[in-house]
This record gives C-alpha cells, sequence and structure tokens, in this order.
C-alpha cells in the first residue's frame, strides 16, 4: 500500500491541473498523492504571492522562467541555474516537459525533402521583457532574404499560424532565441525546431551545449557579432552539402541525454518526502531570516494592493 502525502499548489500559471501535472504524476508513482489545501508539502511557482499564507509546511519551489530560486523562502526548488546547493536544489530545463523531447534522440535526414523547403522563419507572440538582440537579429538576417514571421510578434504572412511545429516545419532554419541570456536557462525554443528538423538558431543559454549537441545547430553566442552568425547562416543556406552535414549530426550526445533525466526529479522529490516532515525543513523562522521573510511578505502585499487599485480603473 502507498504512503498517503498532502500535497498543494500556489502561484502557478493559470489552468494548472493540481490533478494532472508533472509533479502529481511523477509523485503518484510512488505515493497516494491527496490534493490538500492543508498540505504537508506546498510546490509554489512565479505566478503570484499566495505561498506566504503557508507557513506551516515543506515549500518547494518551481520555475520555468529565467529567476533564481529564493532559498530564504522556500526549503527547495526546482529550476534551470547550475546550482549545487546542499539537497535543496534540482535543475530541470523547461524542454524535458514539452512533448517530443523523449524522441529527440532519433534522427533520419531526407536530403531531397530538406533542402527543398523555405529559408527561415521567426514565431514569437510577443516581444514583451525579451532581449532586443531577438528583434535585432530578425532584421538584420531579414536583409538577406525574408524571414517569415509567423506568430503575432512582427508578423508579416497576414496571421498568426495556429499550428507552430507545423510551420516551422517548412523551413532550413528557424531563429530560436530565448528571451534573456542567462546561464542554464534552455526552454523549448530550441527543441520545437529540433522535433521537425529545422536547424535553429539559437542564442541564450551561454552553456547550452550542456543540454544540445552545439554541432547540429547555429549557436550565436559563439559568435563575435551577429554579423559573423548571419555569415554562417548565409554559408550554409547557400552551401547544399554543408547544410546537410549541419543537419545530420544528433540534435544530442551521450553526454547530454544522461544530463537530465526525468528519473532524477522522481529521486529528488522522494529524498524530502521519506524524511520525518520537522527534519526536511530547511528554511528558518529565526534570526535575520525572520526579519527577511517579513520583509518579502510586506512587499507582496503592497504591490498586491498597488494592482488591485488599478484594476479599480
Amino acid at each position: 500500500m502507498k504512503q498517503a502525502i498532502k500535497i498543494y499548489f500556489a502561484d502557478f500559471w493559470p489552468g494548472l491541473d493540481f490533478q494532472n501535472n508533472f509533479i502529481t504524476n511523477a509523485l503518484s508513482t510512488r505515493y497516494e498523492v491527496i490534493i490538500d489545501p492543508d498540505p504537508d508539502y506546498l510546490f509554489h511557482s512565479s505566478f503570484g504571492n499566495k505561498h506566504f499564507k503557508y507557513t506551516n509546511c515543506i515549500k518547494i519551489y518551481y520555475t520555468g522562467e529565467n529567476d533564481v530560486p529564493d532559498f530564504n523562502l522556500s526549503d527547495y526548488a526546482i529550476g534551470f541555474h547550475y546550482i549545487d546547493f546542499e539537497d535543496r536544489y534540482f535543475r530541470l530545463p523547461l524542454f524535458v516537459l514539452y512533448q517530443g523531447y523523449e524522441n529527440i534522440t532519433s534522427k533520419w535526414v531526407d536530403k531531397e525533402a530538406a533542402l527543398n523547403r523555405k529559408f527561415c522563419n521567426f514565431v514569437y507572440s510577443n516581444n514583451k521583457a525579451a532581449s532586443p538582440m531577438r528583434e535585432t537579429f530578425f532584421h538584420q538576417l531579414s536583409k538577406y532574404k525574408k524571414v517569415d514571421a509567423g506568430g503575432r510578434f512582427l508578423n508579416n504572412i497576414g496571421s498568426p499560424v495556429s499550428d507552430k511545429r507545423a510551420f516551422i516545419r517548412d523551413y532550413k532554419f528557424t531563429i530560436a532565441f530565448e528571451n534573456s541570456c542567462v546561464s542554464g536557462y534552455t526552454t523549448e525554443k530550441i527543441l520545437d525546431p529540433m522535433l521537425v528538423d529545422s536547424i535553429p538558431i539559437y542564442w541564450g543559454n551561454p552553456q547550452v551545449g550542456m543540454d544540445f549537441n552545439k554541432e547540429s545547430f547555429i549557436c550565436v553566442n559563439d559568435y563575435e557579432s551577429i554579423d559573423q552568425a548571419i555569415e554562417e547562416v548565409i554559408r550554409l543556406d547557400k552551401d547544399d552539402d554543408a547544410y546537410i552535414r549541419k543537419l545530420s549530426f544528433p540534435w544530442m550526445t551521450p553526454e547530454n541525454v544522461n544530463h537530465v533525466k526525468m528519473s532524477q526529479l522522481n529521486d529528488f522529490l522522494e529524498h524530502i518526502i521519506e524524511q520525518p516532515i520537522e527534519n526536511a525543513v530547511r528554511t528558518t523562522p529565526y534570526g535575520f531570516s525572520k526579519r527577511y521573510w517579513e520583509k518579502q511578505s510586506l512587499i507582496s502585499k503592497v504591490n498586491n494592493n498597488i494592482v488591485r487599485r488599478f484594476l479599480k480603473f
């Protein structure tokens, strides 16, 4: 009979299914999971501050964004960064959770079909809070050939596409820029083109080679300038043999595959839960930590009041 555990979720993105998500599903392989608003284990994220209301449980932070977990507020964390912090952190890049990731190691290139495609695409819904690098690169590359922008941002094909992967499948290259350059921050931006054999033109995580084989895509981070990266894109576009050689490299090496595994998430969570709850606590309500927690809680309340005030107008 499985051990029963009480968990709950706070501050996640709208629409999260508490009963069916990667955390609940991982825990359900080993435990009887009970969703309870008075939990023993609270999973919280970066889309709010309701977690401050929970003071009598183990708090585990999850982020799919480029923020750094605050271990003063959470006992444990799951995120992007390369952090080695005792037993309190597990790195789980967002792309690992995306449908199709499990098939990324298999690759077969149809040379004729790969070459008989349009040049390059750019699919983004907006540019809010994003580095200007993304828009700059789009405009610079467009001076060589038209880059089809199929998202809402900079759309130049008439309307946004309904199926991103179906759209980018028809292109030799895909601009796959993150919203920022942060070590460890690798998202689905690079995975989407890989799943349809379109060479990613990537910019973002400077250590992306730990996640994917850098021989298989163009890593703009590695070039001294945007112009140099564009020169490489143009070279591959004009040289069919060079393009096919590039496309033929596996997206991941054995080292990449072993770097992050979902089974490791199960082990991380099990380590937390198998301890007596009083032993699993890693934060403290004493000393300066108490003042820090109170300060952050107050800031949260002030920000929420400001938001509510503006919503009235």
